[in-house]
């Protein structure tokens, strides 16, 4: 049995993550599984949690503007999404700023990046000191998992799980914002006319 904490726990889940663990926690779109991204043997474990390619960036979520700032360059668009949208269902792809990264699994200069969708999770990103890789909870290119018991099955060597409940239970906008002209990459929660109406 993976053991189960809710949010009174944050300080023992922080302290889990800086010891190089692995958690699920539920986001607003869906559950994720995370590790903190100054740490190789943290990064190592969440590809081996989800077997994933290794050549496959993890996206990551950051606690607040400040924390996007030290990781990202925030162009003009991504400024305007991240004040209209942010903390929310949306994923921004930028320019990452290399010399902030103790490691990192990406190669084409670009970070995806989210905005904590939760306090609890905000608490927790702030207590650990740093962003956090996140992913969907499940086995790479398995179904998403809905529910603890689910991820547990199909994660069963994560060091602690947080309670809770996600809102949409659909994956996250992701919104390219490494260009002039925006892409979108993939729509979710957020639709392609909210953020053109945004963009204007």
């Amino acid at each position: 049995m993976i053991k189960r904490y809710n949010e009174k726990d944050i300080n023992t889940l922080a302290r889990i993550l800086k010891n190089d663990g692995v958690i699920s926690v539920p986001t607003d779109t869906v559950f994720g599984v995370c590790c903190r991204i100054n740490s190789k043997v943290a990064l190592n474990k969440l590809i081996e949690t989800k077997n994933r390619p290794k050549n496959k960036a993890f996206p990551i979520m950051c606690a607040d503007i400040n924390q996007i700032r030290s990781v990202a360059y925030i162009n003009n668009n991504a400024e305007k999404l991240i004040k209209n949208f942010m903390p929310g269902p949306v994923t921004l792809i930028m320019k990452m700023k290399k010399d902030t990264f103790y490691e990192i699994n990406n190669v084409d200069g670009t970070i995806a990046i989210r905005m904590a969708t939760s306090e609890v999770l905000k608490k927790l990103i702030l207590e650990v000191g740093c962003p956090i890789y996140m992913s969907s909870a499940n086995q790479s290119g398995e179904p998403v998992c809905k529910n603890l018991d689910e991820i547990e099955k199909s994660c069963p060597n994560l060091d602690g799980m947080l309670e809770g409940t996600v809102q949409y239970s659909i994956s996250s906008t992701i919104v390219d914002c490494t260009r002039e002209k925006i892409n979108i990459l993939r729509e979710g929660p957020i639709t392609i006319e909210e953020i053109q109406n945004i963009l204007l």
